[in-house]
């Protein structure tokens, strides 16, 4: 049955990403797979489960990569500035109608901002303020616990189509600036200095 599960959840999350959330059905996910639609139903109560069952997965597969981009990467702004890429990448890679759907279920589900916070790039931003602190590219003097909840504020605005709208062409671009502005009104002479630096490969390179 796990393995099952893993493969619907696999199958969907392809789905939704390519077609919506909202125009893909338990049909047609049973059709893609060449299975039951009951077989769909034995593992997940209904659509809304399946849904909560994709992002959880989505948010573990980029916890791993997090990471190992933690791990990697000579000082915590590189990592930053990986983490950057990695999220406009799963942007790019998003059909317009999944964006919306993720939009309306914004809205409809009274416990999205919770689910909101297990994705990794929203939920490890104290650990990456701390992380910034003791190697001397953060300020000492910021609070932790606020610049983080404005951290996770200022990025769930970025998925808010009012204040940045998704059919923009500069839309990367003006979140990325966004974010990184932030990061220099918290950082230090060291931090400042490696923002530049990484901020100005990251513009040779497109």
């Amino acid at each position: 049955m796990m393995d099952y599960r893993q493969k619907i959840i696999d199958e969907a999350a392809e789905m939704f990403r390519t077609y919506g959330i909202r125009a893909v059905t338990m049909d047609m996910l049973a059709s893609r797979m060449s299975i039951s639609k009951r077989t769909i139903y034995e593992v997940f109560r209904d659509k809304e489960e399946l849904l909560r069952g994709v992002l959880k997965c989505m948010s573990e597969k980029q916890g791993t990569i997090l990471q190992k981009y933690f791990g990697e990467s000579e000082n915590v702004i590189e990592a930053i500035f990986k983490m950057l890429d990695m999220m406009f990448e799963h942007f790019k890679n998003m059909s317009p109608a999944f964006r919306l759907d993720m939009n309306r279920i914004k809205r409809e589900l009274v416990d999205y901002p919770d689910m909101m916070k297990e994705i990794p790039y929203f939920s490890t931003n104290a650990e990456i303020l701390n992380k910034g602190i003791s190697e001397g590219v953060f300020r000492e003097d910021i609070n932790v616990d606020m610049t983080s909840r404005l951290m996770l504020e200022m990025l769930k605005m970025s998925h808010d189509q009012e204040i940045f709208p998704h059919e923009n062409v500069d839309f990367v671009d003006s979140v990325r600036g966004f974010y990184i502005n932030f990061l220099r009104g918290i950082s230090t002479p060291k931090g400042l200095e490696l923002i530049n630096l990484y901020d100005k490969k990251a513009k040779d390179l497109n």
